[in-house]
């Protein structure tokens, strides 16, 4: 699959993020509806949601950031979905309690002013930010060691001249 131009750009990235979402919650929907009617709700809520996370980061890893996943990023992804929860909860009670918006409409518009700090959050966790040392984007390692002095510091002795010796007058000096 070859890349487009616009998927290197945070635009495109922000699109792939939320259409990765929309297959979230569509995971999560079908592998709840299928369980409940073999589970209790709560455990099929509970595996759709682990089964829905872990797709989640798989996709996020591979099509949103698409970067490799490593245990440590699975391992720390369900901090995005902490956030959401909480700034999602958050919202929810603000909207209800002091906008007075409709029970209906408030979780939607809630998700939404979520998805900025879940986009966030998750951009940190699968797209570290690279250090000195180690390999960047296109391959090329940046210098691990101090860096280099732009003019060497002047040595002792008799100063050196650089350029043509000075004209001399026909007068002794």
């Amino acid at each position: 699959m070859r890349a487009s131009p616009a998927s290197g750009r945070p635009g495109g990235r922000i699109v792939r993020f939320a259409a990765v979402g929309g297959v979230n919650t569509l995971t999560f929907s079908a592998c709840y509806l299928a369980l409940h009617h073999l589970l209790p709700y709560f455990a099929a809520y509970t595996a759709a949601f682990v089964t829905s996370m872990t797709g989640s980061f798989f996709l996020h890893t591979y099509v949103t950031y698409r970067t490799r996943p490593t245990w440590t990023k699975f391992l720390l992804f369900p901090l995005t979905q902490v956030t959401n929860y909480g700034v999602q909860s958050a919202g929810l009670v603000a909207l209800v309690g002091w906008c007075r918006l409709s029970t209906t409409v408030a979780p939607l518009v809630a998700a939404l002013c979520a998805l900025p700090f879940s986009y966030l959050l998750s951009r940190r966790i699968l797209r570290p930010p690279t250090r000195a040392g180690r390999s960047t984007r296109t391959g090329s390692a940046t210098p691990a060691g101090p860096p280099a002095q732009a003019d060497p510091a002047p040595q002792p002795g008799p100063p050196t001249r650089t350029g043509p010796p000075p004209a001399r007058s026909g007068k002794p000096a």
